[in-house]
């Protein structure tokens, strides 16, 4: 009686903690489509949206310039950061001898905890100024592929490690080497945790500020190429909230994001 009743109190209690995650998502939600939606409709929804120029003095309000830049800057860190990630991913569960793995394993772990001001400082003088890339979009989606890598490499490195050994046996038993058992065997089967990993560093990227304000700056004209300044929707949100002045705006563009 006493181990039933402890567990069904463990069983209440993780009950509650799982109705409290989703309570926080249902808040949020309800949060932000209550004061957005209103406020795009005021401006007009496909006025606010496909809308290329920004100028409240004006009452012109569009964001697509935004969104533009949040697709180039999110493309272009994936681009880069997703194939070193998954490679190095790759060294680290499959040929990494030991003497090196564990202070590898520390620099990955080491690089997650550095904070995105950081990131966006080492981004502003090494692309921006060494490089010579100006605040450019380029600029921010470089800073931003180092900065989701220790992501990418988490649950990269987490899905190989996952994929049973029978699997690399029973290639090798077939005469395969350890390139073709790693490329045609393990990595196929580890998709399904690499994409988790990538979309995980897809939301980091999206969500980002304090790194894109020293790198791809905040023009809000339409970016003719990555070696141009840009803003995202998320650094859009930022400099209207610090400004104060359109709020509506604000939730609007929260909504889209």
């Amino acid at each position: 009686m006493k181990s039933n009743f402890k567990e069904l109190m463990m069983q209440a209690v993780f009950f509650i903690a799982a109705c409290a995650s989703v309570l926080a998502v249902v808040l949020i939600c309800v949060f932000l489509f209550a004061n957005g939606l209103p406020a795009m409709g005021k401006i007009g929804v496909f006025k606010f949206l496909l809308g290329t120029k920004w100028k409240p003095g004006n009452d012109i309000f569009g964001i697509f310039p935004m969104i533009l830049g949040s697709i180039y800057v999110t493309a272009g860190a994936i681009v880069i950061g997703v194939p070193v990630g998954i490679l190095t991913s790759v060294f680290m569960a499959e040929y990494c001898p030991k003497k090196i793995y564990r202070p590898l394993k520390m620099a990955t772990e080491l690089l997650a905890g550095i904070p995105s001001i950081v990131y966006g400082l080492f981004g502003a003088l090494f692309f921006v100024s060494t490089l010579k890339w100006k605040l450019s979009l380029m600029a921010g989606a470089c800073t931003l592929a180092i900065m989701v890598l220790p992501v990418i490499l988490r649950t990269t490195e987490e899905a190989l490690m996952s994929v049973p050994d029978s699997y690399r046996e029973g290639s090798f038993g077939l005469g395969a080497g350890k390139l073709r058992t790693v490329f045609k065997v393990v990595l196929p089967s580890a998709i399904p945790g690499i994409l988790s990993g990538v979309i995980l560093a897809i939301g980091r990227i999206v969500g980002e500020t304090a790194a894109l304000i020293y790198t791809a700056g905040a023009a809000t004209k339409v970016a003719g190429g990555l070696f141009e300044s840009g803003r995202t929707l998320a650094v859009h949100m930022y400099s209207l909230s610090r400004e104060g002045l359109h709020t509506d705006q604000t939730y609007a563009t929260a909504v889209v994001l």
